[in-house]
């Protein structure tokens, strides 16, 4: 079993500032998860399924669409994965309330940008879905290059990694891949970047730990603390990296 207290420390080959961070977009920057879970529990409803439990849609967001509802329903009939695939659409886009990033999130991008790290989007999400989310964020003037699984093939095949950083002329090894689910882990990993898991998001800690993670953090700000200009106010004042939570506190469990 992972040693998880060992990976929330950060790892001295983690010292030397990246020249590009890649972040997954939904349940890393923005807080978002439980939409996407509202969105399919309505589509199921919508093609007359009953409903899944929350945690098993949790565990498939990360990946596009198409593989998500196939990982769900293996042995369905391609029409009903079609129109589940179409409701799902309809149902998210219908919420037009815009999404919010989790605290300290704008925060570091700005701060990153400022001490010249390139900056870039890999995401399960549709072209459409991210451009929305940007638009509605107004962060997408910090991102060099942002990829979904529209335009390339799903996580965690490597793909979608490997064409952010022919796009950036980056190397894998001054890289860091940033996601909350063990799909970005993996990916990173088939990438040969170093990989970073971030615990508010879609899976628990414990699923992003057996993925081998370089580090895994708790606050976004983690990622800019014992940087060269660490200590930046916009992100509140670098902590230790904490204990992993007992059964009960924030973080033991994903928050549905």
């Amino acid at each position: 079993m992972t040693d998880i207290s060992k990976l929330l420390i950060r790892p001295e080959h983690l010292a030397v500032p990246p020249r590009l961070v890649v972040f997954d977009w939904d349940g890393t920057l923005a807080d978002s998860t439980g939409r996407i879970v509202t969105a399919f529990q309505e589509a199921l409803t919508s093609v007359d399924h009953p409903p899944l439990p929350d945690e098993s849609i949790r565990g498939i967001i990360g990946l596009s669409l198409a593989n998500a509802i196939t990982e769900l329903f293996p042995e369905a009939e391609v029409r009903f994965r079609e129109a589940l695939a179409q409701a799902y659409h309809r149902c998210y886009f219908a919420n037009e309330e815009p999404v919010a990033l989790y605290p300290e999130a704008e925060a570091l991008l700005e701060a990153l940008a400022e001490t010249g790290c390139l900056l870039a989007v890999a995401t399960g999400k549709s072209r459409r879905g991210l451009d929305r989310a940007l638009a509605q964020t107004g962060t997408a003037d910090y991102f060099h290059h942002t990829l979904t699984a529209e335009e390339t093939r799903s996580k965690p095949h490597p793909e979608m990694l490997e064409g952010i950083l022919d796009y950036t002329g980056s190397a894998p090894t001054e890289t860091w891949m940033v996601g909350d689910t063990d799909f970005d882990l993996l990916m990173a990993r088939n990438a040969g970047t170093h990989a970073i898991g971030i615990t508010h998001g879609a899976h628990p800690r414990e699923r992003l730990a057996a993925a081998r993670p370089d580090w895994l953090i708790e606050r976004l700000a983690q990622l800019h603390e014992g940087q060269p200009h660490d200590g930046d106010p916009r992100l509140g004042k670098p902590n230790a990296p904490s204990e992993p939570a007992k059964s009960g506190e924030p973080g033991a469990h994903p928050a549905v």
